[in-house]
């Protein structure tokens, strides 16, 4: 069967493919998803013609219908698995991080999430045979934590070229929450010219922490989360990716965050996250994942180190 292209949505001609393509809708399954309010806005275009197309990419990707479980098995399939470097930290998250989901990182300043998250990096530049995925990497890095000189040890450590290790690893300061989601749209724009199957923002949550201070700014602030949310999840699942975030936790109980261990961003993150990891310090410079949320693994641990070499046993 011939794959559908824009044109093929009812009511949509050269100029409003045009207009799609520019605001980085370029293919009817990044139609289908989006919301007729952003649609309307990225392409100038009426929100009920923004409806009228959406609807009409979802007939044409021919989603929204019921599937079986068979199906579902069969596109499942594809989903691949990141090494962390660490075996027992693998075996945890079932073989690797997942393609295809957000895994969200919280815990306490010194649990070394940062450190993971550039592990990660370099692993995802690996071949597949060695747990990578042979690809480039997405970083929107909103606390200027990215240390090149740190990706040259880990990528030394593994054998890999730090060179093309780096080149292969693009990096973007977030500068405010807005900035931050925009960058996911850039991602999306990037994604099209190479092939990305890593993006990891660390941190999820420290800008709109920020920012958006009091009750009364709660509302708007899980508005935006929630949507920026659903745009990575989106780009999991366009692109077969791993989405890795990290997260700070409450640094006191209060009315907002209640447990001083619970991660910023409340139910909103909570629900979008795939997987959930609490890392924290452990005795003589260990350090331990706990896995506190799946859709299909037991809750557990997993005793890691993170050295001059990197992420280790």
């Amino acid at each position: 069967m011939a794959t559908k292209s824009l044109e093929d949505i009812p009511g949509v001609g050269p100029a409003i493919s045009e207009k799609l393509r520019e605001a980085g809708y370029n293919d009817l399954l990044a139609i289908a998803v989006a919301s007729p309010k952003e649609l309307a806005e990225a392409c100038e275009i009426g929100e009920k013609k923004a409806m009228d197309i959406i609807e009409g990419a979802k007939i044409c990707a021919d989603i929204g219908g019921f599937e079986t479980g068979e199906d579902i098995l069969e596109r499942r399939k594809a989903v691949k698995k990141l090494t962390t470097g660490s075996k027992a930290f693998d075996e945890l998250m079932g073989g690797g991080l997942e393609t295809q989901s957000i895994v969200e990182m919280f815990g306490e300043f010194g649990s070394c999430k940062t450190q993971v998250c550039f592990q990660l990096a370099v692993n995802a530049t690996l071949p597949e045979e060695m747990g990578g995925f042979d690809s480039d990497v997405i970083m929107i890095d909103s606390e200027n934590t990215f240390r090149p000189e740190r990706i040259i040890q880990m990528a030394q450590h593994v054998g890999a070229d730090p060179d093309e290790v780096l080149r292969r690893i693009h990096v973007a300061r977030a500068y405010n929450s807005q900035h931050q989601v925009l960058l996911v749209e850039k991602a999306i724009e990037l994604a099209q010219e190479k092939k990305v199957k890593l993006m990891i923002v660390d941190s999820l949550t420290s800008h709109f922490r920020a920012e958006y201070i009091g009750r009364g700014a709660l509302a708007e602030r899980q508005q935006i989360l929630n949507r920026h949310m659903h745009e990575l999840l989106n780009f999991a699942t366009l692109n077969n990716a791993v989405i890795a975030v990290t997260n700070q936790v409450a640094a006191k109980p209060d009315a907002f965050f209640g447990d001083p261990t619970r991660p910023i961003g409340g139910h909103i993150v909570g629900h979008t996250a795939t997987f959930r990891l609490y890392l924290r310090k452990g005795k003589a410079g260990k350090r331990i994942a706990r896995l506190i949320d799946s859709p299909n693994l037991p809750e557990g641990e997993a005793v890691f180190m993170v050295s001059e070499n990197g992420v280790t046993d």
